[in-house]
């Protein structure tokens, strides 16, 4: 395997072939960090020809989704397991790359809860692969906004939001460690068949130690309107990075508007004004034709608010954005900002970003810009 070069992958999976003998199962261990606070992860490590025959060979027919560095095949093992098989490109097999695939292992292979995937497996030979559970639903952004399917009614908008909301609740507060996702949109929330969401693609995430208060980050990667302002202008990431992300979705799922539309315009910046305005009916899903629940909306759309501020300052936590949406009580005075960070918030969102000229995922540095000149 000459693709693989660091040092720190070659450790990783050092011990494959003695825990392969240990383990009639071909099932492969990873000890965590720190054993006594969490169960031990555990996935299967499959072999190249186990992924080769399920994917048909790697059959362009079969790829379901493509990113920055990856393509997405299903597949079906031989037991009869649907499977997604992630795949890192070849044009991406640089040293960079392979510490991501790195860090996605160290992040997804350890958590555990309903709304977020599991991983199930990965594969080094003949490149680097990551299995998953296949989603035969899709995500809640190709169900969305699919005009050949009928739109999604109210109940089911509900359950994919609190679920979404619960599943990012868990990565920033019930793992071990912290887990900043940093691309949370609608196409990287998988449906299960009855329709419960589960958070996807950890390709960006970053773990954030308990005596850090955020990450610094360069270059910048993301998708443009779903970025929150402190992250693309300064590169700073912390859960509000996520809170944002997730308020952007939450507006996506109540209009059944795109994150960034025809004209460039954002969806956080069209909601904006409205919002500001409390004319919320304006931003239900036409297609709904008035089917839904008014105190709900009323809670998702209050939460949404709050999420979008320009200020991380003045934007909630995943508990506080919980308390809002499930059921409880809404405290706006608890959320009154003082005038001048009014004022600010206003000004900032009279701006028309550099993010409204795209809709695709990027990744910006310095040396890119260079490059590109």
């Amino acid at each position: 395997m000459r693709y693989i070069r660091t040092n720190s992958f070659k450790r990783l999976f050092s011990f494959k072939k003695r825990s392969l003998e240990e383990e009639k199962d071909n099932t492969l261990k990873i000890l965590p960090y720190e054993e006594q606070h969490f169960q031990k992860p555990t996935w299967k490590c499959f072999s190249y020809e186990e992924l080769f025959d399920a994917t048909n060979g790697f059959n362009s027919e079969n790829i379901v989704g493509k990113g920055g560095y990856a393509e997405v095949y299903k597949g079906i093992l031989k037991n009869g397991e649907e499977i997604a098989v992630k795949r890192l490109t070849r044009t991406s097999r640089d040293e960079r790359k392979e510490k991501e695939f790195l860090t996605e292992i160290g992040t997804i292979g350890h958590v555990r809860h309903t709304n977020v995937l599991s991983l199930l497996g990965c594969c080094i030979d003949n490149g680097l692969y990551f299995v998953f559970e296949l989603s035969t639903t899709g995500s809640v952004s190709s169900i969305l906004h699919d005009e050949k399917l009928a739109p999604l009614d109210w109940k089911t908008r509900c359950k994919i939001v609190l679920g979404t909301a619960r599943g990012l609740h868990y990565l920033h507060k019930g793992c071990k460690r912290r887990i900043i996702h940093r691309d949370i949109k609608a196409s990287n929330i998988l449906l299960t068949k009855d329709f419960e969401p589960q958070i996807s693609d950890f390709g960006l995430a970053k773990w954030l130690p308990s005596q850090w208060t955020h990450h610094s980050i360069a270059p910048i990667e993301g998708t443009f309107g779903h970025l929150a302002p402190e992250y693309y202008l300064h590169g700073v990431v912390d859960e509000k990075t996520d809170v944002f992300a997730f308020g952007v979705f939450l507006l996506e799922v109540i209009s059944g508007r795109k994150p960034v539309d025809g004209s460039h315009q954002s969806l956080h910046s069209w909601a904006k004004p409205i919002l500001n305005k409390e004319e919320i009916e304006e931003l239900v899903d036409a297609r709904l034709e008035g089917s839904y629940d008014v105190k709900q909306l009323k809670r998702f759309a209050f939460a949404a608010s709050l999420c979008i501020r320009a200020s991380s300052t003045w934007r909630p936590n995943m508990s506080e954005v919980m308390e809002i949406i499930e059921e409880g009580e809404i405290d706006k005075e608890k959320w009154k900002m003082p005038e001048e960070e009014e004022e600010q918030e206003d000004e900032f969102w009279g701006f028309e970003d550099l993010e409204y000229e795209y809709d695709t995922s990027f990744s910006m540095s310095l040396i890119d810009s260079v490059e590109s000149i």
